[in-house]
């Protein structure tokens, strides 16, 4: 595995970290299959006490062909983050070109009941089998 930047976005007081790793195990470059991990961070760095109720992503690989994928939480979870608590998860996603990009977004719910959006910063996510590198 060889890990990229850390990619970080603050909204409000909740900061999202995302770290690509390209799994050269799991890839299968002859046929045009390449999967990453990706490792997030999410800390509540405010005073109020929210909870991840949806997440929403926009995959789109070197060609262009974009999935959007919604659901409800992360990994199976909708995790309470209260002032000061981190979270942290790891999942993946395949591609049938060596680059692409995902950007996102969390739905929030406050202690009052609210839903408040948070970004998750787009990263790029490339293999050692792309030349060089589109974003």
């Amino acid at each position: 595995m060889a890990a990229t930047a850390t990619y970080d976005k603050v909204t409000g007081n909740i900061q999202v970290s995302v770290t690509p790793v390209f799994l050269i195990d799991r890839s299968h470059p002859e046929d045009n299959y390449y999967v990453w991990a990706y490792e997030v961070r999410i800390e509540n760095l405010g005073t109020r006490t929210g909870t991840l109720r949806n997440r929403h992503w926009r995959i789109t690989d070197a060609s262009g062909n974009t999935e959007v994928v919604d659901g409800e939480g992360v990994v199976g979870e909708q995790p309470v983050l209260h002032p000061g608590d981190i979270y942290e998860y790891t999942s993946g996603t395949p591609l049938s070109t060596p680059s692409g990009i995902m950007v996102g977004s969390y739905d929030m719910e406050s202690e009052e009941g609210a839903l408040f959006a948070v970004d998750i910063p787009a990263f790029s996510l490339d293999s050692p089998h792309e030349m060089s590198p589109l974003h």
